[in-house]
């Protein structure tokens, strides 16, 4: 293999694993690479997404909390 391919073949997952931790978008991320579509991009690089199941749960946690204050707002207007 060519030395150019050896350092893409390398250097693509970290470009990939940098963006997507730093929120980039996978369809950018897909459009950066070159990719057919942003599927093909999610399927190759999903495994690099190490803080998404933190993000996840912090999303989850800020949906709750604020329809809680909703609840609670709307309970106290209602009394």
């Amino acid at each position: 293999m060519p030395a150019g391919a050896r350092v893409y073949r390398v250097a693509t997952p970290v470009y990939a694993s940098v963006l997507l931790d730093a929120g980039e978008s996978v369809k950018a991320l897909s459009q950066y690479l070159g990719h057919p579509d942003p599927g093909f991009t999610l399927r190759v690089y999903t495994h690099l997404m190490p803080s998404s199941h933190e993000r996840t749960r912090k999303a989850v946690d800020g949906f709750f909390d604020v329809a809680l204050r909703d609840d609670e707002i709307q309970g106290q207007q209602a009394a």
